[in-house]
């Protein structure tokens, strides 16, 4: 579709973007839509597979044959050039290949689930909610637990659920108005008090660390 002369102004304006920015990048001859040129974005994952996501093209077909334009400053109609956009490709594809790369043990900020808080017995389950509560309120996503099943069963179960941080309930930790945590990346991290527990995620989920 199209001219030669109006392919060769839009792969030229997609060349210069991507030098003004400082982004490397190899032409893929051929490989463009047939409506005009565009980017393609590949994500390279822990096994060293790369992925096309995102994708950013240039169109300059669809303006001419729906005959669109506007009025610019001159006062004078001008053909618009369309910018299709997709940032993630397929959505449902970007989260498996995200899960996939991260073996279900998501950075703390993307987790759909930050913290587990596990209750020894159901007799503190009036404590348990109260942290529940404090995390909610500093935005960390948190379940509760508070089934009447054993807790190892219930610290099993969280850990194959790649929960990024599991929080342990019991008399002890009730009495000192504490929790005993334990990280999926660090491993046992011992009895911490909650607003020290909380300040520990608050930071770790801005500095997003991976």
């Amino acid at each position: 579709m199209g001219t030669d002369e109006e392919w060769n102004t839009a792969e030229t304006a997609l060349k210069e973007a991507m030098q003004q920015i400082g982004v490397p990048y190899v032409v893929n001859e051929g490989d463009g839509a047939f409506y005009g040129p565009k980017l393609d974005f590949h994500l390279e994952d822990s096994i060293g597979r790369t992925w096309q996501c995102g994708t950013i093209q240039l169109d300059m077909q669809m303006p001419q044959r729906f005959d669109l334009t506007y009025v610019g400053a001159d006062g004078e109609k001008h053909r618009p050039v369309m910018i299709h956009r997709v940032i993630f490709g397929s959505i449902e594809r970007f989260i498996g290949i995200l899960t996939e790369h991260f073996a279900g043990k998501f950075p703390l900020w993307l987790a759909p689930v930050q913290v587990k808080l596990l209750t020894v017995t159901e007799k503190f389950t009036d404590y348990a909610k109260e942290v529940g509560k404090l995390l909610e309120e500093a935005g960390i996503r948190v379940e509760v637990d508070i089934r009447n099943e054993k807790i190892g069963y219930k610290l099993r179960e969280a850990r194959n659920e790649r929960v990024s941080y599991i929080g342990i309930i019991g008399e002890r930790e009730t009495e000192a108005r504490s929790l005993t945590v334990r990280s999926n990346k660090e491993g046992e991290l011992g009895e911490m008090a909650i607003h020290e527990f909380v300040n520990k995620l608050v930071e770790e989920i801005a500095s997003k660390a991976i």
